[in-house]
């Protein structure tokens, strides 16, 4: 028995079947791109720990600056003694937070509970209770968050009632369109949707916050058109609304600007961060606009555990690296070469619906039939076992799980680039005999 079946058989008697498992990958190691597994095989990760790893596995500067820290101090809950790393990255979160208004952030451990304390804050300096959310979109696990998300399965099925006052919209899904439209000439009905359901569902006075990802990751990397957003943001200002962006995925140079939202020259009034921000150690963050986020009093946001100081080290050190190495402009080039690739293969393959993406942010959608549009979930499952095969780790997206989800390290080399898109190219191409 291999040490990795082995650890499978006491994974499965030891953790609750609800922890599923992709690959029966165990990692022992791994560095920049690359994955290696307890016997020793490479693995070429393009699915990055689900966009937490943009400067890489284990980036030298931030593995140096988290041992310097943990020779120093490891924990005191902020809220009661305070340390200076916990500011040093607030700042830096303040200063590239998009808009010029000025910012102030708070610090909690992942993106459900950053979208938690955002409702919070929303709620308390609107003084209503209210949240619209969009079809497509996830926001997290907790019953809140998954009030808010918009997948049934896996996330909610079973796990109801959710909190009340939680809204749903159709999302600016153009491939897939809500009502049977198609951009540019559509009017973007997406928007004027906001007229009836502001007749017919929520009044906006009782409406705290509407949250949106700038890119949808899980529901499939949505790319609204760049009417979508300033068009959201300008009904939440016409209606006392706080427009929030959640940045989890979609942050931290992933879109080629360090956040989505600055694609579209949209300032929000919260953003909710996580995953890229501290390469893999537990951190999230909510930044906004001040005299918003001073809005609740003192110990009504916070937790034991956020801004953890080794987490803090790691935030400062992943910023210095986006910005030292350039990995938004890395991010375009890796995002150029993937589409172009992508969109030439979609006219000849029967099975490639659309391609899409911004950045090194990429949706390859699948279907049975390009006019029915069918979701083809089983051979995008059959492509991303072929690239596994192929030590190429991929994973999906999508309400319909029919959307291959590349989500490439920044600091991935051009030939690991070139040799992971031919083995993606290849496997769509085999699958595609099946159709």
């Amino acid at each position: 028995m291999s040490k990795s079946e082995e650890l499978l058989k006491r994974k499965q008697a030891a953790v609750p079947s609800g922890i599923a498992n992709s690959t029966p990958i165990f990692a022992k190691k791994a560095s920049g791109a690359v994955i290696t597994d307890m016997e020793d095989n490479e693995y070429l990760d393009f699915f990055a720990g689900v966009g937490v790893l943009n400067v890489g596995h284990c980036p030298k500067p931030v593995v140096k600056a988290i041992q310097n820290q943990a020779e120093k101090l490891l924990h005191s809950f902020f809220s009661v003694v305070m340390y200076e790393p916990y500011i040093d990255l607030a700042e830096k979160m303040n200063d590239i937070a998009p808009g010029t208004s000025k910012k102030k952030t708070m610090f909690a451990n992942s993106g459900a509970e950053a979208v938690e304390n955002a409702i919070k804050i929303a709620r308390h300096a609107k003084k209503k209770t209210g949240i619209i959310s969009f079809e497509c979109c996830f926001h997290g696990r907790t019953s809140l968050t998954m009030g808010l998300t918009s997948k049934v399965k896996p996330y909610k099925y079973g796990f109801g009632p959710f909190p009340s006052d939680l809204y749903k919209i159709p999302a600016s899904y153009c491939y897939r369109c809500p009502y049977h439209s198609t951009y540019p000439d559509c009017g973007m009905h997406c928007l004027e949707a906001f007229d009836k359901f502001f007749a017919a569902t929520a009044d906006p006075s009782e409406i705290a916050a509407m949250i949106i990802e700038p890119i949808q990751g899980e529901g499939g990397f949505i790319i609204p058109p760049k009417e979508f957003l300033p068009g959201l943001k300008t009904i939440c200002e016409k209606n006392d609304i706080l427009f929030i962006a959640d940045e989890v995925q979609s942050g931290f140079a992933r879109s080629g600007k360090m956040f989505a939202i600055e694609n579209w020259n949209v300032e929000p009034d919260l953003m909710t961060t996580a995953k890229s921000i501290a390469a893999g150690v537990p951190l999230s963050a909510v930044t906004g606009l001040a005299e918003i986020m001073d809005a609740p009093g003192g110990g009504s946001i916070g937790g034991t555990y956020g801004g953890n100081p080794l987490a803090c080290v790691a935030g400062v050190e992943v910023i210095k690296m986006i910005q030292e190495q350039k990995l938004c402009q890395r991010a375009l080039d890796i995002g150029e070469k993937t589409l172009t690739k992508f969109k030439a293969l979609q006219d000849s393959c029967p099975i490639i619906g659309d391609v899409r993406g911004l950045g090194a942010m990429i949706g390859i959608e699948l279907v049975k039939d390009k006019k029915t549009k069918e979701p083809a979930k089983e051979l995008t499952a059959k492509v991303i076992k072929l690239c596994l095969d192929q030590k190429l780790i991929l994973i999906n997206a999508g309400i319909y799980g029919n959307v291959l989800r590349l989500l490439i390290p920044l600091v991935t080399t051009d030939e690991q680039l070139d040799r992971g898109l031919s083995i993606i190219e290849n496997s769509i191409l085999e699958a595609a005999k099946d159709v």
